[in-house]
């Protein structure tokens, strides 16, 4: 596009010493470590150097400021970049920079991570950033009311994750006129050419069919790049700056050339290169301050009267989450999320009553999860939901939430072969698995509705990443609605001595009807409700294996491998007593049926419980 050259001649000198500074300290610090993505981040200098001298409203002394825009790194391993950023700002320190850069127990990791005040989320998983931006910019326009601006800087690589235009679908729906995409487009990926190359037209083609506005510009022009961050900003919808660059830009060796992706400049050539680029500077970037953010208004906040509930009455936990999600919305924190399923999920009894509060993101989980993170940066709790099983596609979103300290809370609905007629496609039998094995997440799984309730009012205090598994089918109240339910703790719903079945969920009330059986035969069965997954009450379960003389029988709706079953043997693996686990979980593949039809099918029905329980013995010495 043709600029208006609004620059006088002195200024762009000094655009150009930045982001020759920049250049410099990239290489540097990743020569310094052996290893890093020096060429990344040369491409992308000049469009920093821009950004950060005259339209990144920051205040560096503050990052908690409300009214701070927001950087995020989508291309995360540019990090040397992002860091050489940190140090014209006077962020950090030069040596910090250069001595400690990748080094164990630094800060400047090799992607970033929020361990540095200024870095919002973890990036370097490719197609992140920037749907997590669209996250932060819907608070910024639905929820904070607030001017600040988002800017997410992309590589041209990640433009083939569906991710990224999910994002830009996202963000051309809601109108995120505070969202603004730089890509850099320097046609090299890691081993070679990216798919499009410097096909600016079909990335402004593509770019304007989700409804964003394509600036395309010469990525080392400086008052070209200046011009279009000036009309982003003042954008009424979301804009995608689509930057031609040289991989490598600035230093004649590797400039424009395949091969050096990851790739450290040797010392030799690193000095070469600073020197041809000027030497080491100490240049300090002033960055505009944005404008004072009025106080934030005292949150009206009424704690939640949770719904409750008659013993013995028949209700989905799927219901109890939308009920006492609605609860909890007198909290003005708390946000919901859904991706067009919250009719079965029961996410709409919230936005029914706080549709201001509620987003729906549609069919696409990896921005569902992106999203929530993004929302938690602004202070906020959201809790999203989708059915188990397709959660899936965004786990790597909900492992980067994890690295990001991300406070979320997941709901996940339709859970194992109990689903029924739908078919295996639509049942979630990996899902505590995959969520165990989060860092620092929280796995509840409760049997009814009271306990699902309590459970969900805990999620909105607990950090880290939470999920919620629910089930769809209606089963019968089994607790008083002032009951408890600490998470970490269980619930022994019927003392015994003879064998302990174990469940959570919908099996359960199996182990109840099972028990009930058992006690006709003479057997007595104790029966735990393990509603907390992980953490696991592993004092609980030494009670049952010290009361049933050792004998556990744990029943799971959901595959054998990483959920209720792992949970239990990995805390009793250190137990110095005697134990017998018996396994029942679904080991086939399940088909349509009823789910009575299909628990039989997996083994877990009732007459399964009582076959295994019979067939148990102790292993007494």
């Amino acid at each position: 596009m043709e600029a208006e050259r609004t620059l006088r001649q002195d200024e762009l000198t000094d655009l150009g010493e930045v982001a020759a500074q920049l250049r410099v300290d990239a290489i540097r610090c990743s020569t310094r470590a052996g290893s890093g993505h020096p060429t990344s981040s040369l491409s992308a200098a000049d469009l920093l150097a821009v950004l950060i001298s005259r339209h990144l409203r920051y205040n560096w002394s503050d990052p908690r400021d409300r009214a701070n825009d927001h950087l995020i790194f989508s291309k995360g391993h540019a990090s040397p970049l992002l860091y050489a950023v940190f140090k014209a700002v006077g962020a950090i320190s030069d040596q910090e920079l250069v001595d400690t850069y990748r080094q164990y127990g630094s800060r400047l990791q090799g992607h970033p991570t929020p361990v540095l005040p200024w870095v919002d989320v973890a990036t370097g998983s490719l197609g992140q950033g920037l749907p997590v931006g669209v996250g932060i910019a819907l608070a910024g326009r639905y929820l904070d009311r607030l001017p600040f601006h988002v800017w997410a800087l992309c590589g041209d690589s990640e433009m083939a994750e569906g991710s990224i235009w999910e994002a830009l679908d996202k963000a051309g729906h809601y109108g995120l006129h505070n969202l603004t995409a730089i890509v850099d487009v320097n046609r090299f990926g890691q081993r070679g050419p990216t798919e499009l190359e410097w096909d600016l037209d079909t990335y402004r083609r593509r770019v304007e069919a989700f409804g964003c506005q394509a600036l395309v510009v010469d990525g080392h022009d400086l008052a070209e790049i200046d011009e279009a961050l000036g009309r982003a900003r003042q954008a009424t919808g979301p804009t995608v700056v689509l930057a031609r660059t040289l991989k490598g830009k600035g230093v004649p060796e590797v400039e424009n050339k395949p091969g050096w992706h990851g790739k450290p400049l040797k010392p030799e050539l690193a000095e070469r290169a600073v020197a041809d680029l000027g030497g080491v500077r100490r240049i300090r970037v002033t960055t505009p301050r944005p404008e004072p953010a009025p106080p934030a208004a005292a949150p009206e906040s009424r704690p939640p009267t949770l719904p409750r509930y008659d013993k013995g009455a028949k209700v989905a936990t799927r219901n109890a989450y939308g009920d006492a999600l609605r609860a909890l919305g007198s909290r003005p924190e708390v946000v919901a999320l859904d991706g067009e399923v919250s009719d079965s999920t029961r996410a709409d009894r919230f936005g029914e009553a706080y549709p201001e509060r509620f987003f729906e993101l549609f069919i696409s989980e990896q921005q569902l999860v992106a999203a929530a993170v993004g929302l938690q940066v602004r202070g906020y709790r959201p809790f999203a939901a989708t059915f188990a099983a397709f959660l899936s596609r965004a786990y790597d979103f909900i492992r980067m939430a994890a690295i990001s300290r991300a406070d979320i809370a997941l709901a996940g609905s339709h859970a194992g072969v109990e689903v029924g007629a739908d078919g295996p496609s639509q049942m979630g039998l990996e899902d505590l698995a995959a969520l165990r094995a989060v860092s620092g997440s929280t796995v509840v799984y409760p049997s009814d509705a009271v306990s699902c309730a309590a459970l969900v009012a805990q999620l909105v205090d607990r950090r880290g990443v939470t999920y919620l598994r629910t089930t769809r089918g209606g089963y019968p109240v089994l607790y008083d609605n002032d009951e408890s339910f600490p998470i970490g703790g269980s619930k022994v719903l019927r003392e015994g001595d003879d064998i302990a079945l174990i469940g959570a969920g919908v099996t359960v009330h199996n182990c109840l009807a099972a028990a009930d059986e058992l006690a006709r035969e003479g057997i007595n069965a104790r029966v735990v409700d393990l509603y907390s997954v992980k953490p696991v009450d592993a004092d609980g379960l030494r009670d049952a294996v010290r009361a049933c003389g050792g004998r556990l029988l744990v029943v799971e709706d959901h595959y054998p491998e990483g959920g209720l079953g792992s949970a239990v043997l990995e805390s009793l693996a250190d137990l110095a007593e005697p134990v017998r686990v018996t396994h029942l979980a679904v080991r086939g593949l399940p088909t349509s049926g009823t789910p009575t039809q299909l628990m039989a099918q997996a083994g877990i029905g009732v007459g399964d419980i009582v076959s295994a329980a019979r067939a148990a013995e102790p292993p007494r010495r």
